[in-house]
């Protein structure tokens, strides 16, 4: 399924999974639904399973939102304890997103989902709130631990039956840019790994690069803090350290703690491999962009970075936020950077990585491997110090559910034809302007800028594409493109940057 479809799927009020295989754009897709359902009046709440991947989406964790916390069950008296504020939260949602959803377990769904009957008082599934679901099941699954209960994927649950979602499965591919790694990666994810896959692989151990330094990708965090912190030590020169502030409860401070990639206390030398843990408002590095501290500014000791597209940013403190529903909860604020010898591989989910040398040999749960392998973007820059027959496997549950997806995905796509050739903007303009007096200026300023850019919000027509991408690599400048496609430079970069990448996209 295009993006342009399963956006068009979502907008029209459908519960959905959006899934596809790593690199296919459904954090990219996330992103657009709710810039425009918001824009549309609708409540949004943004969770997602781990700390770490809500921070992606400007989120809260799905146990946070609904109130389950850490419990495996609904307790006696659980109703009679949920705050008033809780209660809110819940009953005034009209789209709840939570995405990794490969990582909940089929009973914390149901748990979800009975929350939101009670406190909605409608016996429906998510107590009539629209659901959209996103993850990949190839990747990490639920986690049981001993003392804990014991569950499955989300598709197990009751309500997943009853609710029956849509199932936008993402095919097209914006993070790889080699076949030959696509294809590893996709008889990964289908189980049928042959031999010339795996000696590819192992190709890439020990090969020419293992000497140049980059950034490493471990199964285990002991690990990666040993080769920070070791590596940081063999420098030379003053070293500069950088504590975070906070606000909000102790509680939710720790909370948003666990989700910051940015350490409480950032040690940093001249000569530092550092990685960027934030987007840049001004597009000058994304969340993972890795760069090297070359100096220190005057007077306030911010570190200077040249990140690997070249651009030269003195790094300021940015902030994050833990937010639930409409109210912010806490804030932590850092510069927004981490040490970037060494990162595990499942803090490195979602990123994209410009090369890494990655370490296999302690993978410990199915799907390990896929995550870490489709961080990079081709074959040449991936580099493996070692690998083992766990990192290879891939749950065969998720086999067998990604082919009941693939299968529901193909009649979904039938079944919402009609929307194919929809323009996006044109329905979100009406429903708009039904909508309060805030939406109805978000309406008046698509109308303005389409003065300027005709094609502002307009679905991208394949013959558009094409020629974005003629005149790109003929030298035409962004400002020219933007002319002749009748959109925003900024439109115009995006577009770009699914296509030919971050790094690309960094030096025009």
């Amino acid at each position: 399924m295009k993006q342009g479809l399963a956006l068009e799927i979502m907008l029209s009020g459908e519960s959905v999974l959006l899934t596809g295989s790593a690199g296919a754009g459904k954090t990219f897709v996330l992103n657009q639904f709710r810039n425009l359902a918001k824009a549309n009046g609708k409540h949004v709440a943004v969770t997602a399973t781990t700390g770490l991947a809500a921070t992606h989406l400007g989120g809260t964790t799905i146990h946070s939102w609904s109130g389950i916390g850490v419990l495996d069950d609904l307790s006696h008296g659980f109703f009679e304890t949920m705050s008033k504020t809780r209660r809110e939260i819940i009953e005034k949602t009209d789209i709840l997103i939570i995405d990794e959803i490969s990582m909940l377990h089929d009973f914390r769904l149901d748990m979800i989902d009975e929350v939101c009957r009670v406190v909605r008082k409608k016996d429906e599934p998510m107590g009539g709130i629209q659901l959209i679901m996103s993850g990949d099941f190839f990747q990490l699954p639920p986690i049981n631990r001993g003392d804990s209960r014991v569950g499955g994927f989300v598709v197990n649950s009751k309500v997943w039956q009853e609710l029956n979602p849509v199932i936008c499965y993402l095919e097209e591919q914006y993070r790889q840019d080699d076949e030959e790694l696509i294809e590893i990666l996709q008889a990964l994810r289908v189980g049928d790994l042959k031999r010339h896959h795996v000696e590819k692989l192992m190709g890439r151990i020990n090969d020419e690069a293992s000497s140049r330094e980059m950034t490493e990708l471990h199964t285990v965090n002991i690990d990666v803090d040993r080769i920070n912190e070791s590596k940081l030590d063999e420098l030379a020169g003053d070293e500069y350290t950088y504590g975070q502030s906070t606000t909000g409860g102790a509680n939710y401070v720790e909370s948003l703690q666990r989700s910051v990639l940015a350490p409480e206390l950032l040690r940093l030398k001249k000569g530092a491999l550092v990685m960027a843990v934030k987007n840049s408002s001004d597009k000058k590095y994304v969340n993972g962009s890795i760069g090297r501290v070359i100096d220190f500014e005057p007077v306030t000791d911010y570190p200077v970075v040249e990140f690997k597209n070249h651009k030269v940013v003195t790094m300021l403190p940015d902030t994050w936020e833990l937010r639930d529903g409409d109210k912010k909860r806490a804030s932590i604020t850092q510069v927004p950077l981490r040490l970037a010898w060494a990162i595990t591989v499942h803090k490195s989910q979602g990123m994209t990585l410009d090369e890494a040398r990655i370490d296999l040999r302690k993978a410990f749960v199915e799907g390990m491997g896929y995550v870490a392998l489709s961080r990079v973007k081709n074959l040449r820059n991936l580099h493996l110090s070692g690998i083992n027959r766990k990192a290879l496997q891939i749950s065969e549950d998720a086999k067998m559910i990604d082919s009941l997806l693939r299968d529901k995905a193909i009649s979904d796509v039938k079944r919402f034809a009609h929307l194919q050739q929809r323009d996006v903007s044109t329905k979100i303009d009406k429903s708009i302007q039904k909508s309060d007096k805030k939406s109805s200026g978000w309406a008046e300023k698509i109308a303005k800028m389409r003065e300027t850019y005709p094609n502002a919000y307009k679905p991208w027509q394949k013959e558009q594409d094409e020629m974005l991408k003629e005149k790109f690599l003929n030298g035409y400048s962004v400002e020219d493109i933007s002319k002749m496609l009748g959109r925003h430079e900024g439109s115009i970069k995006m577009r770009l940057q699914k296509h030919f990448g971050e790094d690309v996209i960094g030096n025009i």
